[in-house]
């Protein structure tokens, strides 16, 4: 293998590692809120992802991966269903409790 060809192929092997590292939190995440989880994939800054986890139960979390590309692969290798965007039925699903309520008004009072 020529040294070319070890600088391309690792940093795939490097990405799809994160991507497996990504897709056992996410799957960890359903197993806890009921067994499923859908899901959003989106930009956070010039090259970061954010995928938004909402489960069978309402619960929601994140994961940051550090591209789309791995995001995404992430999210495939998981199972996650993904969806263009956070609204409509996927947003109706998530369920708040008292700390987000707390940290919103916290927020609206500057807090």
């Amino acid at each position: 293998m020529s040294s070319a060809e070890t600088t391309t192929t690792a940093p795939d092997a490097r990405a799809e590692r994160r991507a497996k590292r990504i897709a056992k939190h996410i799957e960890r995440f359903a197993k806890q809120h009921g067994g499923t989880a859908e899901g959003v994939v989106e930009y956070v800054g010039g090259t970061a992802t954010r995928i938004v986890l909402v489960g069978a139960d309402g619960s929601w979390g994140d994961q940051v991966a550090p591209t789309h590309a791995v995001g995404r692969r992430a999210a495939e290798l998981a199972g996650l269903t993904l969806h263009d965007d956070f609204e409509g039925e996927l947003a109706l699903r998530v369920r708040t409790g008292p700390y987000e309520w707390k940290r919103m008004a916290g927020l609206q009072l500057g807090g």
